[in-house]
């Protein structure tokens, strides 16, 4: 790993935590002796923005539930994360409201009975909304990387889709495929 680099593997991301355990982000950056925190900015019923409905298969127009946070290495903001559920699933839960949820929402879908099994990613690289530079402190002409993940139960539906936008400076994505 090069000098300030921060590798990022999408595999602990998915799986549920122990009872109570702790959430990802905050292990992950714990094992480098690093500081990792985040902030719950909104969270509750919204209109699914069309690419969001297309992923969750939602008519377009319809309610979904969004967490949308920010997240934090050693105090400075590093990733936007925009979490969405089909409403469902997640109306109702605590998977709508701005408080933490205690073992994490993945450990939370599997207890709802929407364990996912499978998670489709893509990466792309842009440049970010006016928005997304401000709250994440980047130059004029910094691009972002864009993470979209979807998460699959065992029977193809959807139950998450997550949309993260990170600097690329300082990342490096891990991805370990099992195959048979």
């Amino acid at each position: 790993m090069g000098e300030g680099e921060r590798v990022s593997a999408s595999a602990r991301y998915l799986a549920p935590s122990e009872q109570g355990g702790g959430d990802a982000w905050r292990a992950e950056a714990a094992a480098v002796g690093r500081r990792g925190t985040q902030e719950i900015v909104r969270a509750g019923e919204v209109v699914a923005p069309d690419r969001v409905a297309d992923l969750l298969r939602v008519e377009r127009g319809r309610d979904i539930v969004e967490r949308r946070r920010v997240m934090y290495l050693d105090g400075g903001p590093c990733e936007l994360t925009d979490t969405y559920y089909p409403l469902e699933i997640a109306r109702g839960t605590a998977l709508a409201e701005t408080a933490k949820i205690r073992g994490g929402a993945v450990r939370l879908l599997a207890e709802l009975g929407h364990a996912g099994v499978l998670a489709q990613e893509d990466v792309v690289a842009r440049m970010p909304s006016e928005g997304e530079r401000a709250a994440l402190g980047l130059d004029t002409g910094e691009p972002v990387l864009e993470l979209t993940r979807l998460t699959l139960d065992r029977d193809g539906r959807p139950v998450q889709a997550d949309v993260m936008v990170m600097p690329p400076r300082g990342q490096r994505l891990r991805y370990e495929i099992r195959i048979g």
